[in-house]
């Protein structure tokens, strides 16, 4: 990916990533072109509050996917190729995972 993607989050499965995702829920993050933003996580849906649409666990899934498959082709979010890939795009670069 364009800026440095935490390794440990490529290792993570979609279930994993998901989780990660509900503990970080209502911190702010900011997208490429630098917007803040929040979401909240229901079910398999999130919630972002610069959209009206949710970004399903399932299109998650396929943004890792593609990462983990090409992490050199993906330099931006419109590479994701994914509904709402400025918001997945900078929670992939954004998360950490907890250490310890």
């Amino acid at each position: 990916m364009g800026r440095q993607l935490d390794e440990a989050i490529l290792s993570l499965s979609g279930d994993e990533l998901w989780e990660l995702l509900e503990r970080h829920q209502g911190e702010t993050f900011y997208t490429a072109k630098s917007l803040p933003f929040t979401y909240e996580i229901r079910g398999g849906e999130m919630f972002v509050d610069r959209r009206s649409k949710s970004i399903t666990k399932a299109t998650f899934e396929r943004a890792l996917e593609r990462v983990k498959e090409e992490p050199e082709k993906v330099t931006g979010p419109k590479s994701l190729n994914v509904f709402g890939a400025p918001y997945i795009y900078a929670l992939l670069l954004g998360l950490r995972l907890e250490k310890g």
